[in-house]
């Protein structure tokens, strides 16, 4: 959470949908490495609530993160020979 926007979920409840399931369960685990520390103790400033939504469910996020890249095609430049008679014939 960027600080400047903190004020708008400070001292509210909220709900946080995670597509990986793993970190649904965070706050039952015993151990914690060094990330998952910082992250619980930035979710602590808030009433966070961690829901697992899977990402196939979430058609939008789904499409845009899922995205197969196209190759792309090879372009070849065209050369045009103007004549000096263009202006005449124009």
């Amino acid at each position: 959470m960027q600080n400047e926007k903190r004020h708008y979920l400070y001292g509210t409840k909220c709900i946080v949908f995670t597509d990986p399931k793993s970190l649904q369960h965070i706050l039952n685990q015993k151990e914690l490495n060094m990330r998952q520390r910082r992250w619980l103790e930035l979710l602590s400033d808030y009433g966070c609530e961690i829901l697992y939504h899977p990402g196939k469910a979430n058609i939008v996020a789904d499409a845009l993160s899922r995205k197969e890249w196209i190759k792309s095609s090879r372009v070849q430049a065209l050369v045009m020979t103007i004549g000096s008679n263009l202006p005449k014939q124009i």
